[in-house]
């Protein structure tokens, strides 16, 4: 969600830019021979509306392959951690119970949790 926020951000930053450049000279002064558009900085027409679409659609799709290649390497490290938890609980016994046991369960609780977050992000 965030991702998509700042995505459609710098895509209006560069949409406005593009359209407000004939405007400006090159110290940035305004060019009082420019017409003012009243719409300067936002598409005003469908093509330019169907481009934006596309590179939104593009950026989801994108985002989209990131999150799930995160969420893979999140799992196979969840699963590592859970075989290590498993192997150092095998060694110990009702006496004794290893610090290192504790904080692994916390490290895989906590995975656990960001890949949950990760899963409803969609």
């Amino acid at each position: 969600m965030r991702f998509k926020l700042v995505a459609l951000s710098v895509l209006f930053l560069l949409i406005s830019r593009q359209s407000a450049l004939p405007l400006f000279g090159q110290d940035g002064a305004r060019n009082p021979n420019a017409p003012l558009a009243p719409n300067a900085g936002f598409p005003s027409d469908a093509h330019e509306d169907e481009q934006r679409a596309k590179i939104e659609k593009d950026m989801a799709k994108k985002a989209n392959k990131q999150r799930q290649a995160q969420l893979q390497r999140d799992t196979d490290n969840l699963l590592k951690l859970a075989n290590e938890l498993k192997q150092e609980v095998d060694k110990s016994n009702e006496n004794t119970l290893s610090l290192d046991v504790l904080k692994k369960a916390e490290e895989i609780e906590k995975l656990a949790h960001s890949v949950k977050e990760k899963m409803k992000a969609n």
